[in-house]
């Protein structure tokens, strides 16, 4: 069974970054351009604009698996300064301030960054070869906790 799960790794990864990447950039679409019933944020108002843009930029970048784990970083680091800056004054926890988004995602873009794209990624088109990263995870031991 695990032998089939590790099989699909991969294939889960990349499914799990294109769904992310995707709820992101419609965010972006949304504050930006007014899309999905959300109301556009004024142009160059600090910080919803800057972090629209790079919602829109980031998540589709990561949607696309391009420049996956850069984008993945921008993207994490921006929703944590908007948890610790934003959502953070109203409350301690997340369930508290309406901060639980911006976690799920910093999280899961910060998992993107040390796990990788997945399948399906165009970074796939430029990036090593599946040969040449194995050479160099053989090389690698594997830590129980």
């Amino acid at each position: 069974m695990y032998t089939r799960l590790n099989h699909a790794r991969p294939y889960a990864l990349g499914l799990f970054r294109i769904v992310v990447g995707l709820l992101f950039t419609c965010h972006g679409l949304g504050s930006l351009f007014g899309a999905f019933g959300k109301e556009s944020v004024p142009v160059g108002t600090w910080p919803g604009w800057f972090a629209a843009v790079i919602e829109l930029i980031g998540g589709t970048l990561i949607l696309l698996g391009l420049g996956t784990r850069i984008a993945a970083f921008v993207s994490s680091g921006a929703m944590a300064y908007a948890y610790f800056v934003v959502h953070q004054s109203d409350g301690l926890f997340p369930i508290e301030n309406n901060g639980e988004l911006a976690v799920v995602f910093c999280w899961s873009f910060l998992l993107i960054v040390f796990t990788g794209p997945g399948a399906f990624a165009l970074d796939a088109l430029y990036g090593p070869r599946d040969g040449v990263e194995k050479k160099k995870d053989e090389h690698r031991t594997t830590v129980a906790a």
